[in-house]
């Protein structure tokens, strides 16, 4: 142990049993929301606070280690900070506890219709249990539990609602998040006859003496399970899928962690366990292009917002997967930099869809227009993630991605040029598919955006999910419905995303129907009006407020964001520490034995 750390490492543990410890709370207390509410932002802002200390010694100190109960490895659950799981840890409690704020904000607003609160708050803690369980886990088994735990807590959050589209897209997840289970299951089999243990450290030693085709066997298992979590083409088809479905917080936790624990799964696999293995090195750079490449060209064929998103989050993990297959310190460094810049920006571009979906009513490009004006705010909180993502300089995209590119050309094989090649052209696709939302949902006018005469194929999925019944008192007389084709004047009786129906006076259209999309229902002075949930009444002029408290959280993920821009000194440093530490694999090593030395000692 070293020297002054023995205390914080007291400390390892409580990321994982704080959240569960408040999840049973929060279950116990389902009739008191205030309470439950207060409940998990306290938990989860001691988290926040007790992982940046345990990054902070970790990267003076070398890595902290804790052997729960004191067993020696490898009977007990041994569990590891070092400055990259303490990075990963730091990164994703903060995003966690902004989109739970965001949560609580947008259930305030809804009254908790969508989001049954008694359900949420226990699961989203699980939730984050799991994904600290994961990135501290110093032996493979808890490794799994820790991906099951938050893979049942992410079935849960994934389904709330319990509309058609969120169960349907529920199933896929289910299905190949438990294929994957089982293919790690079969890879954990694997590794404990090849080796007789599960504790990483013993596994990088006695992982050299195993016959190179048995550990290329078990490297590829593993692998592939990895994979599928992190979503790497061709395993990354389920994800645009599952997505988009779930409700805006939920949609954002999962795109700034779920896939990131898979990949920082694959950092661990191919750096401490099977270090130089070329064949497989291969197979990484060949996936992180296919993943790059498909995810941007998916991306640019959206007219969906969210399944952009969706799109450019499988395109970005090539990225990662990128610096990864190099296997160089640079590469190394360039990809823990990246996830760190990925899980901030992609959770804040998911938190603004949802802000989007309030405003205008839906979240298709083809229906939406006028953002900018209805709401200058809105606007500037996508525009900042969105380039960022984007990779315009001098933001943190654009400074991770350099890193990434350097660490290709110092490479100099032709396969890390082309990959150098493919990178700069998936940035440019990215930046074009946010453009192409900039322009079309905030930048153009209300009064262009076309008319669809057939109403959406999910629009009438929630039509017979019964979601279109809205309140009388919401009910208002319009004045002309720029575009439409056959009533001059209608009463907007019911408001569901995407659209306002329209019924026409009898003397123009006789018990008519038609669906409109919702900027395009204008007061008589031809300002554009927006009918989404956030504006008022429908057919009300667009006010630019926003729901306070869904505003902050995700202005406050837009200031993390920036953040690490300014900071991107010192945290590539902290990356650069974690990726020499990562490459020599004796640090982490050693820490592991002497740990066990000590607590021997003690007893």
């Amino acid at each position: 142990m070293n020297p002054g750390s023995t205390l914080l490492a007291t400390l390892i543990p409580l990321p994982v049993l704080l959240p569960l410890l408040g999840a049973g709370l929060t279950l116990v207390l389902s009739r008191r929301p205030m309470l439950q509410r207060a409940i998990s932002v306290a938990v989860l802002a001691v988290v926040v606070v007790i992982a940046a200390l345990l990054l902070v010694t970790a990267v003076q100190s070398g890595p902290v280690v804790a052997t729960v109960g004191s067993w020696p490895v490898p009977l007990g659950i041994t569990l590891v900070v070092d400055p990259l799981s303490g990075l990963m840890l730091l990164t994703s409690m903060s995003v966690t506890l902004a989109v739970l704020v965001y949560a609580i904000g947008q259930g305030v607003y809804d009254r908790d219709e969508d989001t049954p609160i008694t359900i949420f708050h226990p699961t989203y803690l699980v939730l984050a249990a799991g994904v600290a369980n994961a990135f501290l886990s110093g032996d493979l088994f808890n490794l799994y539990v820790g991906f099951e735990v938050l893979l049942m807590a992410s079935y849960v959050l994934l389904t709330l609602g319990g509309s058609r589209s969120r169960v349907r897209a529920g199933i896929t997840y289910v299905v190949v998040n438990v294929v994957s289970s089982l293919v790690f299951l079969v890879g954990i089999a694997l590794v404990y006859a090849a080796v007789g243990t599960l504790n990483l450290a013993q596994i990088s030693l006695r992982m050299a003496e195993v016959p190179p085709g048995t550990a290329l066997a078990i490297h590829l298992v593993l692998l592939t399970a990895f994979g599928i979590k992190a979503a790497v083409f061709p395993l990354s088809a389920w994800l645009p899928d599952s997505y988009p479905t779930a409700a805006a917080p939920v949609t954002a936790v999962f795109a700034g962690l779920l896939t990131k624990v898979g990949v920082y799964s694959i950092i661990r696999t191919e750096m401490l366990l099977f270090p130089d293995s070329e064949v497989v090195q291969t197979v990484l750079l060949v996936a992180a292009g296919l993943t790059m490449l498909v995810g941007a060209l998916g991306a640019i064929a959206q007219a969906d917002i969210k399944r952009v998103l969706s799109f450019t989050l499988v395109s970005h993990i090539g990225y990662m997967i990128f610096g990864i297959a190099l296997a160089t310190p640079l590469g190394v460094a360039g990809a823990v930099f990246y996830v760190v810049h990925h899980i901030t920006v992609q959770a804040t571009l998911f938190c603004v869809v949802g802000l989007i979906e309030g405003v205008g009513g839906s979240t298709s490009v083809t229906r939406l227009g006028g953002l900018a004006k209805a709401s200058p705010l809105l606007a500037l909180l996508w525009f900042i993630p969105a380039v960022n993502l984007g990779g315009i300089p001098p933001l943190s995209g654009f400074i991770g991605k350099l890193g990434l590119v350097q660490a290709g050309v110092v490479d100099g094989s032709a396969l890390a040029w082309t990959l150098v090649v493919v990178s700069v052209l998936t940035s440019l696709l990215t930046l074009y598919a946010v453009t192409k939302v900039w322009v079309l949902a905030f930048w153009r006018p209300a009064d262009q955006i076309p008319v669809s005469e057939e109403p959406d194929q999910d629009e009438d999925e929630e039509a017979d999910e019964g979601d279109e019944d809205a309140p009388d008192d919401r009910e208002r007389t319009t004045g002309g419905l720029p575009g439409a084709p056959t009533p001059r004047s209608g009463v907007l009786t019911q408001v569901r995303p995407g659209t306002a129906r329209t019924i026409a006076h009898a003397e123009a259209n006789s018990g008519a129907e038609v669906d409109w999309p919702v900027a395009r229902l204008a007061p008589t002075d031809g300002t554009p009006a927006l009918s989404g949930r956030f504006l008022g009444a429908a057919g009300d002029t667009v006010s630019s407020s926003l729901p306070r408290v869904m505003t902050a959280a995700t202005a406050a993920l837009v200031v993390l964001g920036l953040s690490l821009t300014v900071a991107a000194g010192p945290l590539y440093a902290v990356a650069d520490q974690a990726s020499d530490d990562l490459v020599a694999r004796t640090p982490y090593i050693q820490a592991v034995f002497a740990q066990t030395v000590d607590d021997r000692v003690a007893r």
